[in-house]
């Protein structure tokens, strides 16, 4: 049985308040007792304006579902619909222009461009990987994946055939990034260094060369008695890129946090990171390992300077949304606080770490709290986000506006209100992105009555999609984020095909963005590349006075009107999003495991989390609503993708096999069949109750 204490008539798990109160307060300079009183009131005065939101949201889809059913067998009609959004208030006025005026954001968010990691908060060796994937070795990331066109490695050790082919890649990129004033880099023979431009050669130390381009430094390490530099004429023994330049350190959509325990552990991983004294040991090759965070990196400049390089990636903490409440802490009268706000206060008062010096390293330079916040619906969910950091601030000390916010553009009706979202945090913003997944599950609920959405394969090619994915950039573009804030895109979910991310993810900083989602350190090396490809900044400025595309496209509902299914197509729609969603679940609910590595239909792995489970439980449960399936048939494609998954999953020792009695299948099957009654179609309520009750059991 978990203790609670009180704290100021609020109920708390007894390890979250001895985390608090003797990790996360010491140092601080706040006291326990005011703490928690504030903490109290804060919950007091925002949690039921959270839960009338959440109410709007309801009603608003409530609205809009009854004005599809009203119009069942009618051709739609996009201009009355628009209409009628407008005057439900789904959609609100255009604010005038305006200029965002965020401050203090350090150089990797607002002047840089470059990889973005999406790491779990609850795995805290991960959690270090990604903080210190800011550098990374070319070397190392072409000879260990596909990204090279040449015949794999060889077993048995270091293949040298495949390790010239590594150099010659590599320095072919030198020689477009950094080119010498003559001949190729190939032919250097270590000799006196003349670039074509001297200004690109930034800083020396003993062993290391250190080079700048379009914004990133690359290292090139001299050393040639190791076993690659003693075969280089120059002695170069790896190229190392600077790579992944911001960390997301995620509590929302990769974890499986339902209880105290686990939210305790995700707030003692990112306390240790503010800190910089994070470490995990692990067994590997028959030794212990410790990971620890990287310490900056110093050179000497030209002029004979001390230089001094951030070691690590700037990091945000990923907050969860509006919706979940948590039962870590109980308000008077028994009911479970907002997770959302819980959240707000204690990673805050985690990063004081930080911007007090308190630990060992430093996250921020420029003194700022970075918080990415998800699934908000609309500009008044933002403008209660920014009350809220206000609230928080004044609760911790803070100068206004020191907790900074990324706002999410995953939900619809952000997407579609996107400047009145950015105003409604104009002076703290520092992040916009783009997410395929989730705004797609959020474009099935939304239009879950307007008929039988095409299938999730197609949804990639909607007009919806193009103009979602060029609205954001030029939206936040009008809004003057260039230079003060991140434009981002999404992920590359498959960590093991790196030529297909290199040939395929280029279009995201040529379409603007200064960030995208890569899945590993090795991928944020590779993706790095790209930045060097292209000016980012540059390209922003060419595109900035285009057109945004209409919200006429936006709001184009993909519906498969008219169309015949044959029953080999519905068989493999309902085998492929089963499988998927039996494959995450299992994990999920089993081992408490939020993201990893799922094998999809085609034993391809893919990064799965709660937003790749939201579509698919979406995308059937709106099926069975138009009769495009039955239940029987979707009770028929759970068996059978079951025995894939427990296949797919053999060799796991602490795997489950999945049966219709079991708790993760049972959580699968509501995730389909009550997926029409989700609130915005969202999956943690479901996820929440049955790991609750795997963990009771």
């Amino acid at each position: 049985m978990t203790d609670f204490l009180d704290r100021s008539g609020l109920s708390v798990d007894s390890r979250l308040a001895d985390f608090i109160e003797a990790r996360a307060l010491p140092g601080t300079g706040l006291d326990a007792a005011k703490f928690w009183a504030d903490f109290a009131a804060l919950l007091g005065k925002f949690a039921p304006e959270n839960a009338a939101l959440l109410a709007k949201r309801e009603d608003l889809q409530a609205r809009i579902d009854a004005w599809h059913q009203a119009r069942v067998g009618q051709a739609h009609d996009a201009a009355a619909y628009q209409a009628f959004l407008r005057e439900i208030g789904y959609l609100v006025s255009e604010p005038a222009a305006f200029a965002v005026g965020t401050q203090n954001v350090d150089p990797e968010i607002a002047t840089m461009a470059g990889p973005q990691l999406v790491v779990p908060a609850l795995n805290a060796r991960f959690a270090l990987n990604a903080a210190n994937a800011r550098w990374g070795s070319l070397y190392d990331a072409l000879y260990g994946t596909d990204a090279l066109d040449a015949p794999p490695a060889k077993p048995g050790g270091y293949d040298a055939e495949r390790g010239a082919a590594v150099i010659a890649r590599a320095k072919a990129f030198l020689d477009d990034a950094v080119p010498l004033a003559s001949g190729r880099w190939a032919d250097w023979q270590g000799e006196q260094l003349t670039l074509a431009d001297p200004g690109q050669w930034v800083g020396s130390k003993p062993g290391g060369i250190l080079l700048h381009h379009n914004g990133l430094h690359i290292e090139l390490v001299i050393d040639s008695a190791s076993a690659i530099g003693k075969t280089d004429p120059a002695g170069i023994a790896d190229v190392v890129l600077e790579a992944a330049l911001t960390t997301i350190i995620d509590l929302e959509d990769s974890v499986a946090a339902v209880d105290g325990e686990d939210k305790t552990l995700g707030y003692t991983n990112w306390l240790g990171l503010m800190r910089g004294d994070l470490t995990e040991s692990f067994a590997k090759g028959g030794a212990t390992v410790t990971r620890a965070m990287e310490t900056d990196r110093e050179w000497t400049s030209p002029s004979g300077e001390p230089l001094v390089l951030h070691g690590r990636s700037v990091m945000f903490v990923r907050n969860v949304g509006h919706l979940m409440t948590t039962p870590m802490i109980r308000l008077p009268g028994g009911a479970e606080a907002p997770e959302g706000l819980c959240d707000a206060v204690i990673t805050s008062l985690c990063a004081l770490h930080d911007l007090k010096g308190l630990g060992t390293l430093t996250n921020s330079r420029a003194g700022s709290i970075y918080i990415v916040k998800p699934k908000q619906h609309g500009p008044e969910e933002c403008g209660f986000t920014d009350r809220l950091f206000d609230a928080v601030e004044d609760m911790l000390g803070l100068a206004r506006h020191t907790m900074k916010v990324g706002v999410m553009d995953e939900e619809r009706r952000t997407s579609a209100n996107l400047a009145a979202c950015i105003h409604a945090v104009k002076d703290r913003i520092v992040f916009i992105n783009t997410g395929f997944l989730d705004r797609t599950g959020d474009e099935i609920h939304t239009s879950m009555r307007a008929g039988p959405m095409i299938p999730k394969g197609e949804m990639k090619a909607s007009d919806w999609i193009a103009s979602y994915e060029d609205r954001n950039v030029r939206i936040g573009l009008a809004c003057g984020l260039s230079g003060k804030a991140q434009i981002g895109k999404g992920m590359w979910a498959m960590p093991d095909l790196m030529k297909a991310m290199l040939d395929a993810k280029i279009g995201h900083p040529k379409s603007g963005a200064n960030t995208a989602w890569v899945p590993s350190p090795t991928a944020a090396t590779l993706h790095a590349l790209h930045y060097h490809q292209v000016d980012v900044f540059a390209r922003q400025k060419e595109i900035a006075g285009e057109a945004v595309p209409s919200l006429d496209r936006l709001l184009n509902i993909p519906v498969a009107t008219g169309r015949n299914w044959s029953e080999a197509e519905i068989t493999r729609e309902l085998d492929n999003n089963c499988q998927g969603i039996l494959g995450y679940v299992v994990r999920w609910i089993d081992q408490g495991v939020g993201c990893s590595k799922v094998p999809d239909i085609d034993d391809v792995g893919l990064m799965e989390d709660r937003a790749t489970l939201r579509i698919a439980s979406q995308a059937l449960a709106n099926w069975l609503l138009h009769g495009v399936c039955s239940a029987d048939q979707v009770d028929a494609a759970l068996a059978r993708m079951a025995a894939k998954v427990d296949g797919q999953n053999a060799g796991d020792r602490l795997y489950e096999k999945l049966t219709p009695d079991g708790i993760a299948y049972q959580a699968a099957r509501a995730l389909i069949f009550d997926g029409v009654i989700q609130p915005s179609g969202y999956t943690e309520p479901l996820l929440h109750k049955f790991r609750q009750a795997k963990k009771a059991a």
